[in-house]
């Protein structure tokens, strides 16, 4: 078969099949020129979820009819001055996005040099291109796409509905949002505006806040903490939300590397890692991350559309990463989500029973026929006033403690327990519900790292050696790891096939379920890297440690105990989730009380 140069329209099709995957591919690419231009306002139409216009315009530099006439030519770019790949500061620098968008629609750019007097534009048709004309167009450039994919029908046929299509682009532009909140952002689909999105104002962290707060909801702001960190000329800032606000999926988590959104597994892995301990494996933390990173550092040209990157020491990244999210985490001190206090004020549902016979104000009496017979009345006589009610207040139910409410206690002074499981505490300005063993199982992890730290944990001897049965598999796993084991307190010998004896265990633990625990690690140990060292995953052996160590529900606390608890949890970095992720307290302002009872 004789071989042969492809003709350019075809070249350029197949270009477009790289770049140009859906209307939001289009959309990024345009809006990224409109970016790196220096625009402080991006305007965007699409119809038809982009199949029949896609329309980007911007006040950004602008072009000059010779530098128009070259744009649409494929690898012509502004943006790689040196010819240098390894030093690229700009959103787009392959010279592929035109001319490849063009190859397979009909496409109009038209621009104006700032203080030029004329503005030109081109046009091209399936790759065909004219020749620059003069037109009228302020300062800046519109690029102006019809009838996407008209060249090459087939890809038509692979696109979603335009409903679908639309939120691709929505999203698209939300992600170059995030990284440019200096620039105004607007989306119409021809009929209003779906997404507006004003420029932020101040230092670069609240303007960033503030966009991010318009995209990902005011939620985010309320449950988020700052993260800014620097390491061998790298720098790591953003926001992260708490692990109590945290999702079903990863698509609330927003990655950027130098303004670029990405989608890159180490920092996704890193992400996860830094979270590990505090979420359960089917939850996923909420966060926007900015990296900063010398261009040589990183490679973005591994992929057509510049959304996987490689970089040259992705160990320091990793340690980045994960280094800033957990001195955030832990700066995070007890704090809760207060979306948990909302879903708790949501489950009430305020009323009372209707007091049937009893004569209202116009003397009529209210009886609703939903109420069976005898309860109206039953309502009335516990309205009525208590039996030597006259003779003033009674005493107490309940007597409280000594300890007040105070701004040094931010978590209240405690007046009950409920169900032997739910402590009540009162503070300066409501009320905190503690769930006890949640909140001592993260007190009792954090004890075991912090003696691990010291050197080791301190080890109580059983008076009788617990012997526990495991199938042969899960007793080599853990006997494989006793050294290792023994570190953190626990201390294992081979007792024939298929079983092990324990005979010291964690002091912290107490009298604790031995054979329960023992089973447990045994599957922690199963999930495991078999070649990594456990103290480098303690943090999900310390979680199944302390889960069988803490106080259980059901356990009577006295005010002394519940009190200690309290303090120690504002002693304590991430008291506010236990290790699962789960809030241990649920924090009622008495203005939101207030409201339940209609005072407010």
């Amino acid at each position: 078969m004789t071989i042969r140069r492809l003709p350019e329209t075809l070249v350029n099709r197949i270009a477009a099949g790289e770049v140009v995957e859906r209307p939001a591919s289009a959309v990024k690419e345009l809006v990224e020129n409109a970016v790196d231009a220096g625009a402080s306002r991006i305007d965007v139409t699409v119809r038809d979820g982009g199949r029949a216009q896609i329309a980007v315009i911007d006040d950004g530099a602008g072009m000059a009819k010779d530098d128009l006439a070259i744009a649409v030519e494929r690898h012509a770019t502004s943006k790689l001055p040196d010819d240098d790949l390894t030093n690229i500061a700009t959103l787009g620098f392959r010279g592929e996005a035109l001319p490849s968008i063009g190859a397979v629609s009909r496409m109009t750019i038209a621009s104006r040099l700032a203080g030029a007097d004329a503005a030109w534009s081109i046009g091209i048709e399936g790759g065909r291109v004219g020749r620059p004309e003069p037109a009228a167009q302020p300062k800046g450039t519109r690029v102006d796409v019809r009838d996407l994919f008209f060249a090459t029908p087939a890809r038509l046929k692979f696109l979603k509905t335009d409903r679908t299509e639309q939120g691709r682009i929505v999203e698209t532009l939300q992600r170059l949002a995030m990284a440019h909140p200096e620039i105004t952002f607007t989306l119409n689909d021809g009929s209003r505006d779906v997404l507006k999105l004003p420029a932020c104002a101040g230092d670069l962290f609240d303007a960033r806040l503030e966009r991010l707060a318009a995209i990902m909801g005011r939620d985010f702001k309320d449950n988020a903490f700052a993260v800014d960190a620097e390491r061998d000329g790298m720098r790591l800032t953003g926001y992260a939300g708490l692990p109590t606000y945290n999702r079903g999926n990863a698509q609330m988590q927003f990655l950027f590397v130098n303004g670029r959104p990405v989608r890159d597994k180490l920092l996704v892995g890193a992400v996860r890692g830094a979270y590990r301990e505090f979420l359960a494996s089917d939850r996923h933390p909420v966060l926007a991350l900015f990296l900063e990173i010398p261009a040589g550092e990183v490679d973005v040209n591994v992929h057509p559309a510049k959304t996987e990157v490689r970089f040259r020491d992705a160990g320091t990244v990793r340690g980045l990463v994960v280094g800033a999210l957990r001195h955030g985490l832990a700066g995070a001190g007890h704090r809760a989500s207060s979306g948990v206090a909302q879903s708790a004020l949501g489950a009430f549902r305020p009323g009372g029973l209707p007091m049937g016979g009893v004569a209202t104000g116009g003397g009529h009496a209210h009886r609703p026929a939903a109420y069976g017979p005898g309860l109206a009345e039953r309502a009335q006589n516990f309205y009525r006033p208590l039996p030597g009610s006259d003779r003033g207040p009674s005493a107490p139910a309940v007597a409280t403690t000594a300890t007040e409410p105070s701004a040094n206690y931010p978590l209240g002074a405690a007046r009950a327990q409920l169900h032997r499981t739910y402590i009540v505490a009162e503070t300066e300005n409501g009320l905190v519900i503690v769930d006890q063993h949640a909140a001592h199982e993260r007190l009792t992890q954090e004890k075991i790292k912090r003696d691990m730290a010291r050197g080791g944990v301190p080890r109580q001897m059983l008076l009788i050696p617990e012997v526990v049965e495991l199938d042969d598999a899960a007793s080599e796993r853990i006997i494989s790891r006793a050294a290792e084991l023994e570190k953190i307190g626990l201390v294992i010998e081979p007792f024939g096939q298929g079983a092990v004896v324990v005979r010291e265990t964690p002091a912290l633990l107490g009298e604790t379920d031995v054979k329960g625990l023992i089973r447990d690690l045994a599957d922690e140990l199963a999930e495991l890297d078999s070649a990594l060292a456990l103290d480098k995953r303690i943090d999900e052996v310390c979680a199944s440690m302390a889960c069988h160590g803490s106080v259980r529900a059901g356990r009577r606390l006295n005010a002394d105990e519940m009190n200690a608890l309290l303090r120690e949890m504002e002693a304590t970095p991430h008291s506010g989730q236990c290790s699962h992720g789960r809030p241990t307290y649920v924090e009622l302002r008495l203005a939101d009380i207030e409201k339940l009872f209609g005072r407010r």
